[in-house]
């Protein structure tokens, strides 16, 4: 289909735009990633579309799209940490600590199934300035637990329209759609949102290719917990929203950055405090939930400690 039909469908204007169809929108994003339209095509359609305000339907065919080019790899008995790919600038990233977290956790606790964190990284996305996880990848290693999955790789197609993307300096649908596009073939996942008419939209989206799917609503909109917060999960076609206080499990931590930088990220990581440490395991804590590793969220932090 000539691109100009999507073009003309999104960026009409509000009496004469419609949403694509599944297949419509499969075709228009497989179009990009073969880098068949110009940019000028590429551009007019993504910015429309986001303007327009993108459907469901739409949403799951630029997914259908996506894993349509990917390579996967599966690691087995594994959660997606669908980690935004705009960078973070106002709290540390605390993945790394999570490896020997971990592995003192499987040692004392042997009656619980293993659990391996899947993390994909890619250059920086818009619209924020901040530190991706390719950045921390760079400089440590993944461990026996920890698995990362860079873009260029697997889906390198998707990355190569990152100086586009950085061009308009907007939000656009792949903003949403590449959070948990699943590389590892995982059995759970776990998103961050944080506009709550998202979370409804990233379970339905996202459903399909999970046993179970988590959104919680972390630092800066990802999913990592430095908090008071809440997260949201499927129960018997309901939508469940789950509150926690980190004040109930001895965590007080109230430290403020602004434009955090990668050497300071580095730094909190190599020399972390004991604050740090419980909201790593915290964090360890909430997704050993998501997995259905434990029953709750006590048992999560009893075992963890």
């Amino acid at each position: 289909m000539d691109f100009k039909t999507f073009i003309k469908a999104v960026g009409t204007g509000p009496k004469g735009n419609r949403d694509l169809s599944i297949d419509e929108a499969c075709e228009a994003v497989t179009q990009i990633l073969q880098n068949k339209p110009t940019q000028a095509q590429m551009g007019a359609f993504l910015i429309a579309w986001r303007t327009k305000l993108e459907s469901q339907d739409e949403f799951k065919g630029a997914i259908k799209a996506l894993k349509s080019f990917m390579k996967f790899k599966k690691i087995d008995d594994s959660i997606e940490l669908g980690y935004n790919f705009d960078g973070r600038n106002n709290n540390p990233y605390l993945f790394p600590l999570y490896e020997n977290i971990l592995n003192n956790f499987f040692q004392k606790n042997k009656d619980v199934r293993r659990l391996n964190f899947v993390i994909s990284g890619d250059l920086l996305q818009p619209t924020k300035k901040g530190i991706t996880t390719k950045d921390i990848f760079k400089n440590f290693d993944e461990g026996q637990y920890l698995h990362y999955f860079d873009r260029v790789e697997y889906l390198n197609e998707l990355s190569a329209i990152t100086p586009l993307r950085h061009e308009f300096g907007l939000r656009t649908a792949f903003n949403t759609v590449e959070k948990a596009l699943n590389p590892g073939l995982s059995e759970y996942a776990v998103v961050g949102a944080f506009h709550k008419p998202y979370v409804s939209k990233y379970i339905d989206m996202y459903e399909e290719y999970f046993k179970d799917m988590t959104v919680i609503r972390g630092s800066e909109g990802d999913i990592e917990i430095f908090k008071d917060s809440k997260f949201w999960q499927k129960k018997d076609d309901q939508i469940v929203e789950v509150e926690f206080s980190l004040k109930d499990f001895g965590i007080n931590y109230d430290r403020i950055f602004e434009n955090l930088t990668l050497e300071e990220n580095l730094n909190i990581l190599r020399n972390y405090d004991d604050d740090i440490l419980k909201l790593a395991k915290f964090n360890v804590a909430l997704y050993l939930l998501f997995a259905k590793r434990v029953d709750s969220l006590d048992e999560a932090w009893q075992r963890l400690n």
